[in-house]
């Protein structure tokens, strides 16, 4: 069995691409010291995976944080698994238990961050990183449409945010799928706990990961479809260069009669196109084009 901290291994590697995500999206920050929320599941424990194979790459100076609920027996099989991690990574672990917090979702998330920003600030670090990826994403998208969110609650989980105290959130993995995790932690034989919770229907996102299982055989891309929706509503809540542009075409669109039924991609490759100074006409549904120079833009609908 290949020891935990092996970046060798035969044949091709798919999940090498993991791993080359975090030096390519700029989430995490070279030279950057982090506190690595890891609950022993698999989607934290192949951050650890991950992040621990940056770490010379980028100089990064990690360090294991444990957060014990104390809501469950079987949590200290979790932990166990945290120490082995470190162990086998050669990265300190940190550990905090949780004392007098409410047992309902909302304030178990609250302590948890206060004592993952605790530990950050003991270490000196700039980041804590937690191990949200695209199923997550989907997830909270829905739970803030059914508590009717307005577009703060829409756009999501953003793949870096302040924390506190000049420490930062961050969520190297969005853009990854929960199978791609367990594949990564299968592939480096690294050992993660299977949170029985996770199957009690009465939690409110658990419910919600049931149903989309359920429709993503239907719904192929769902997930992405959601997170494009969440990265659109923010940009627009940021004001972002990019979001006044997809604005201009789709009022142009709009203006025209022409924005019905108009393919995302569509608009994206106009977006990119005035970004990079491009002219040319853009095929945007049958009957409807679009066309830029040097920055502006034109609609041409068919009749």
């Amino acid at each position: 069995m290949p020891s935990a901290n092996s970046n060798v291994m035969r044949g091709a590697r798919p999940e090498a691409a993991l791993e080359q995500s975090i030096e390519r999206d700029g989430i995490v920050r070279r030279g950057e010291r982090i506190v690595v929320a890891c609950s022993g599941g698999a989607d934290s424990v192949a951050l650890a995976g991950v992040l621990s194979a940056a770490r010379a790459p980028m100089d990064l100076d990690l360090a294991l944080a444990y957060v014990h609920h104390g809501t469950r027996r079987s949590a200290w099989q979790d932990e166990c698994v945290v120490l082995r991690l470190g162990a086998s990574f050669g990265i300190p672990v940190r550990i905090a238990a949780l004392e007098g917090a409410a047992s309902d979702e909302a304030s178990l998330r609250n302590a948890r961050y206060a004592a993952l920003t605790a530990i950050a600030r003991e270490r000196g670090a700039s980041a804590v990183a937690t191990a949200h990826h695209r199923e997550d994403q989907s997830e909270t998208v829905l739970l803030a449409l059914f508590r009717g969110a307005g577009p703060t609650g829409i756009a999501a989980m953003p793949p870096r945010r302040p924390l506190g105290g000049g420490i930062d959130l961050i969520r190297p993995l969005l853009h990854a799928g929960a199978g791609e995790l367990r594949d990564y932690a299968h592939a480096h034989a690294l050992p993660y706990a299977v949170d029985p919770t996770n199957a009690d229907a009465g939690i409110r996102r658990n419910a919600v990961r049931s149903a989309l299982d359920a429709l993503r055989p239907l719904f192929p891309g769902l997930d992405a479809a959601i997170a494009r929706s969440a990265e659109i509503v923010g940009a627009e809540l940021d004001g972002t260069a990019r979001a006044d542009v997809r604005r201009r075409i789709r009022e142009t669109l709009d203006r025209d009669g022409g924005l019905r039924d108009v393919d995302f991609e569509h608009v994206e490759a106009a977006v990119r196109a005035i970004e990079r100074g491009g002219s040319g006409r853009f095929f945007m549904k049958p009957g409807v084009e679009l066309r830029i120079e040097r920055g502006t833009i034109a609609a041409v609908v068919k009749e």
